[in-house]
């Protein structure tokens, strides 16, 4: 799981694959041995091998690639189209950069992964448009609580993520039965009470 910006020959690298994600997806009629043997290369490469259905992993990247690659497209497309756009991009920071980095990826392929994961992305698209529909009208009635509760479990499931992968992009820690209790009892009650 990798996307390099540059392609090609001349962009090799050695240790491209080194701690990074290889999903495999056999099928139920794969046979055993021809995923331990992939399973065998990419891991000689230095690859994390992991395996999961086609339909889930289809499920988990339209979430965590495709749905952040669109959000990324239409934001810069959308303020792209503002009439000062120039003051915009002139003057966007960080977070702004960051965010929309991905929106550099290539039009091709994104249009392509659209049409191939046509419905997974859809069902995110759908839960995304929920949540920020929410958003939207807790900021329009002040809702404070609302606008707290949504920003802070945000953060604490970001913090989260981030114990997940604690060195590189890519390494995963093990996830405890302490660490999977303590989220849930967060996730329970984002906002306790302050004494």
């Amino acid at each position: 799981m990798l996307a390099p910006k540059k392609s090609g020959v001349s962009a090799a690298k050695q240790d491209l694959f080194e701690r990074h994600k290889v999903i495999l997806t056999p099928l139920q009629n794969t046979e055993s041995e021809a995923v331990k043997v992939v399973a065998a290369l990419w891991e000689a490469l230095g690859a994390d091998v992991l395996e999961m259905t086609p339909e889930r992993h289809d499920e988990v990247l339209a979430a965590t690639s495709h749905l952040p690659h669109i959000l990324a497209f239409s934001l810069v497309d959308t303020l792209a189209h503002e009439a000062q756009n120039k003051d915009i991009f002139r003057y966007a920071a960080g977070g702004f950069r960051d965010f929309t980095r991905i929106a550099a990826s290539d039009p091709v392929m994104w249009h392509d992964i659209c049409h191939a994961n046509r419905a997974a992305i859809l069902d995110q698209l759908d839960q995304f448009t929920d949540g920020l529909t929410r958003l939207r009208a807790a900021i329009e009635e002040g809702d404070s609580q609302t606008l707290l509760g949504i920003f802070t479990r945000a953060r604490v499931a970001r913090e989260y993520f981030s114990t997940l992968l604690t060195g590189t992009a890519y390494e995963l820690k093990p996830v405890t039965s302490k660490d999977e209790k303590s989220l849930q009892e967060k996730e329970a009650d984002p906002c306790p009470p302050q004494s």
